[in-house]
Parts: structure tokens; C-alpha cells; sequence
């Protein structure tokens, strides 16, 4: 990929796939990447991947669809790297992979901190990154509204 490119596409990047609103959350961030003139790519371990394509089955609003570790990789290699990436954390191995991601990409870097545990895991986010952070495992709508604060999409 043409690293000119990067311009034309925005990263969401999923977590474990045990927190019921993820698979919402992801539609959303795909559908406001596409009303922003942005491809959505998503990423993240192959049962995460099949819950989004589950809901999209038609890819009306998701885009391509890519390994984590694959993705990880070129992003590393400067072989690709997206305008925006939106992190989805509520564990904290979410928190690494975000880090990961903020080290390699030279794009915007949103950092979605969800689910019971949700403070304590922003608290440990220490790298450059944009975070909204909400106490919510099964509510979308307050999720929606954080998100539009930070990108501008209505809520």
C-alpha cells in the first residue's frame, strides 16, 4: 500500500469479544469513518472479526477485515497506516495493543475505554493518544455521545 493512502482509511481495532457492546460500538465507528469520507478497516483476533462480520453481513458499513497480528506487523514495517485509529480497550491487554498501536502509527490514535473496569485501565494509559473512557459493558448510547465529543460525528 501506497503510504499516501493512509489518508483514506480509518483502523478500528477490536477487543477480547466478551463485552456485548463492542460489536455496536464497531458498526458505529465504521459507519462515522464512511460519513467521513474514510474506509473502515477492522482488526482483531479471528472471534472478534466474525461477531462484526455476523452484524454486517452485507458490508454495507465495515471494510476490510485483517489479522491483528498481520496488521500490527505492517503498520510496524511502515508498509500501512490509517489516518485514525480507534482502540477498543476493556482489558487490559487492550491497553498494550493500544500503546502498540500509538508507537507505529503516525495517524490520530483514539483510545475507547469501556466496560466495569474502565477507570482503572485509562489510568493506565501513559503513550500519545486521545481517550474517552465510559463505565459501560451493555449501553451504547453513553458510549455514542463520548465519541461524538471527541470526533465531532452527532450524537
Amino acid at each position: 500500500m501506497d503510504m499516501s493512502e493512509k489518508e483514506d482509511e480509518g483502523l478500528i481495532v477490536l477487543g477480547c469479544p466478551e463485552a456485548p457492546v463492542q460489536v455496536s460500538l464497531a458498526i458505529h465507528l465504521a459507519h462515522g469513518l464512511r460519513k467521513a469520507g474514510k474506509t473502515p478497516v477492522i482488526t482483531g483476533n479471528p472471534s472478534a472479526r466474525a461477531l462484526v462480520a455476523m452484524a454486517d453481513p452485507e458490508g454495507r458499513y465495515v471494510g476490510e477485515m485483517i489479522d491483528l497480528d498481520r496488521c500490527i506487523e505492517a503498520m510496524a514495517g511502515k508498509e500501512r497506516d490509517f489516518a485514525v485509529s480507534f482502540v477498543l480497550v476493556h482489558v487490559e491487554s487492550g491497553v498494550s495493543f493500544a500503546g502498540t498501536i500509538s508507537a507505529i502509527s503516525g495517524g490520530k490514535v483514539i483510545v475507547v475505554v469501556f466496560g466495569k473496569d474502565a477507570e482503572s485501565l485509562s489510568a493506565l494509559i501513559d503513550f500519545p493518544c486521545e481517550k474517552v473512557m465510559v463505565r459501560t459493558a451493555h449501553k451504547a448510547g453513553p458510549l455514542k455521545a463520548a465519541i461524538a465529543e471527541v470526533t465531532g460525528w452527532g450524537a
